[in-house]
């Protein structure tokens, strides 16, 4: 709380001492290092108690430095996990998972004019937008599909959000494209979910699902568990596979979770990973 009390007032100070560049700088390096902890923090407890805070102390940062896409894309980090991992009210986590998604949509906007309102637009214009995106918007681009499909997520009865899954499923194939290894190539790991979200009977692809949660393993040489997790309730539970989906699920609880920028994930992953077990028997 000290941080927050004396934040304002660097930046205050910065200012006055026409230290504008410097300012924003400084902001976005709080920026990210405080996603950096959190996501760092093996006690999810403390990290739910505490993101209120810090959830706040990224709002500041924007507000004094609304161009600055580097904390748009904190900010947007941190709430859709915030909403996606430890709120249970819906209202509310539709309502975080709204403003993650706007600043990632801010962030996208403040990086290039052309892509300003670029979900909003017909999917031929999106399409054509996000293939001019290089390798160094990688981030811009990972993070607003993380963003998006969070939000559609929280609103999953509505049918309008879920329309823009196929707009999602582009930016996650473009990141691959462009840089597959990107945030422990976790793009194959959003791509291996929509691919099985669907059973096959009904245009599911699990095999195709079983690739990209694959890939994701290897990109991340087994650190993130996430990755088993996912791959064994989309994939081992829907061709019902019961030794995958307990190979999977044993291998994440003998694993360590501590791993740079996994950390967080991880032990959310074990808990995950203990009660998909604990329901096999019922499943198979």
């Amino acid at each position: 709380m000290r941080v927050i009390r004396l934040f304002p007032l660097l930046l205050s100070v910065l200012s006055m001492a026409g230290c504008a560049s410097f300012a924003t700088s400084a902001t976005s390096k709080l920026a990210d290092n405080l996603s950096s902890a959190i996501l760092n923090q093996d006690d999810p407890e403390t990290v739910e108690a505490g993101m209120p805070a810090y959830l706040l102390l990224v709002d500041s940062t924007i507000e004094s430095n609304p161009g600055n896409d580097r904390a748009l894309l904190a900010g947007s980090t941190l709430y859709g996990a915030y909403a996606s991992a430890f709120v249970k009210d819906a209202e509310r986590a539709r309502r975080l998972a709204r403003k993650a998604r706007d600043y990632a949509d801010r962030a996208l906007c403040v990086r290039d004019a052309r892509l300003c309102n670029v979900m909003e637009r017909p999917y031929d214009e999106f399409a054509a937008a996000i293939a001019t995106l290089k390798v160094g918007d990688v981030p811009l681009l990972y993070t607003s599909g993380t963003a998006w499909a969070g939000w559609i997520q929280a609103n999953s009865s509505d049918w309008n959000a879920i329309a823009n899954l196929a707009k999602v499923k582009a930016m996650m194939t473009r990141v691959v494209e462009l840089d597959e290894t990107y945030s422990h190539g976790e793009a194959h790991l959003y791509l291996g979910v929509f691919a099985t979200l669907l059973p096959p009977a009904l245009g599911g692809k699990p095999e195709e699902g079983r690739a990209h949660f694959e890939r994701a393993i290897e990109l991340s040489a087994g650190r993130d568990l996430i990755a088993k997790v996912e791959y064994a309730r989309r994939y081992a539970r829907v061709v019902y596979d019961r030794p995958l989906h307990d190979r999977l699920l044993r291998e994440v609880l003998d694993a360590d979770a501590a791993a740079p920028g996994l950390t967080l994930s991880n032990v959310l992953a074990k808990r995950q990973a203990r009660e998909l077990l604990a329901s096999a028997d019922s499943y198979f």
